[in-house]
């Protein structure tokens, strides 16, 4: 047998992740021993446990080892970082750590420092020319030759997720995705939640699928922009093009949104929306010009909320101020959540989870969908602070703004 030494802080207990950890070393086939448990005596109070790990071969304690540290173990007499020098720019040395979501350390001169900017899916950076030295997450593309990046997971520590010490919505033990939740309840807990965040000068982003503006809930997302809710704004091209469509015809896919009537020739609509924009030169020219009067792009543009419009393989168009190159927009994103503490996910399954993959767990997730497997799917890509609302986006965005403005 061979084995390694842990140690766990924290709300180890009533976060789940002691048991947690006992579950992962029995299931890839090792055992343990509690060398020595301390358990908070209050609420506020945090726990701690070291644990001796055994396992029948290194493979396996290896195997045991990094699935641990995932959840927040601590390898007692952890050794330094290794780094290697990426050998071309765009590619990480062979073996390199990739990051998970959760606010990560490194072990760098004997002391443990923070990992800026983390998000799931990419590499760490290491500069030692700093005093400290510095650490940060890196995604791929980014990577320049002599780069040194993290390998391996020696010298690294996750702080997992832990339940917070008073009853909220986002508490991650407590999201599961159901139709039948009180869901009045869970929107008073995000306006609450939503006014904290605008009163501390932090920013909400929201990101929007078509469905915002096919269901007639544009009026409610403008709401909320003017109203000083919504700091930054994601979306695709089709977003944008129906907001327009709706400013300009009253139309969306061609379908007055008052009536639910089909316009004559409507199909075209949106096209002709796509052509006055482009002639105008951008949305922002089309608000000074006086062509754009309203609409969720028009109360962006005239409150100062940042957005990013990415576009896909499928649009029409697009309109100008669309980001065709997906690496250039996933760039742009990073940069507008910076101080981002809350994000609305409403009514966009692959949007939500290009978001989702940016944002580092901290973030306070609402990920509204009529179809619970967006959500799940959001979930399942790393997401645990998402919360769930199976609901139609136009009802939820209606009672948001009923408690927020109304």
């Amino acid at each position: 047998m061979v084995s390694a030494m842990i140690e766990l802080s924290g709300h180890i207990i009533d976060s789940r992740i002691l048991p947690r950890v006992m579950d992962a070393i029995m299931d890839l086939g090792g055992d343990f021993h509690i060398e020595e448990i301390r358990v908070g005596r209050t609420k506020l109070d945090t726990s701690y446990a070291r644990i001796e790990i055994k396992a029948p071969t290194p493979q396996v304690l290896e195997a045991i080892v990094e699935e641990v540290q995932g959840l927040g173990a601590t390898v007692v007499d952890q050794e330094e970082v290794t780094l290697e020098a990426a050998e071309q720019d765009g590619v990480f040395p062979e073996g390199f750590y990739s990051t998970t979501n959760l606010d990560t350390f490194v072990r760098v001169a004997g002391s443990w420092i923070p990992v800026r900017d983390i998000e799931m899916d990419c590499g760490i950076v290491v500069d030692r020319s700093c005093t400290p030295p510095t650490a940060r997450c890196v995604p791929i593309h980014r990577i320049k030759k002599d780069d040194l990046v993290v390998t391996g997971r020696a010298g690294v520590r996750v702080v997992p997720l832990e339940r917070p010490r008073h009853r909220e919505v986002f508490s991650f033990m407590g999201s599961p995705v159901s139709s039948e939740r009180p869901k009045a309840l869970v929107v008073e807990e995000i306006a609450r939640t939503m006014r904290d965040v605008r009163a501390r000068g932090k920013k909400i982003l929201a990101v929007a699928g078509p469905a915002v503006i096919h269901t007639g809930a544009g009026k409610h997302l403008c709401a909320l922009i003017e109203a000083g809710y919504v700091n930054v704004l994601f979306a695709g091209n089709a977003v944008a093009v129906h907001d327009v469509e709706s400013a300009l015809y009253g139309t969306s896919l061609g379908v007055y949104l008052e009536n639910g009537a089909a316009a004559s020739e409507g199909h075209a609509h949106h096209l002709r929306a796509i052509n006055t924009i482009r002639r105008l030169g951008g949305l922002r020219a089309a608000v000074e010009a006086g062509v754009l009067k309203k609409g969720v792009m028009h109360a962006c543009i005239t409150h100062g909320v940042d957005y990013v419009l990415a576009g896909s393989i499928r649009d029409d168009g697009p309109l100008p101020d669309v980001i065709t190159d997906t690496v250039k927009a996933q760039d742009e994103m990073r940069l507008k959540i910076k101080d981002v503490e809350l994000a609305l996910m409403l009514a966009t399954m692959l949007h939500s989870i290009a978001t989702g993959n940016l944002l580092p767990s901290r973030v306070r997730t609402v990920c509204v969908d009529i179809n619970p497997a967006t959500v799940t799917k959001l979930a399942d890509r790393g997401s645990l602070q998402a919360v769930g609302i199976v609901s139609d986006v136009e009802w939820f965005l209606k009672e948001l703004v009923g408690r927020l403005v109304g």
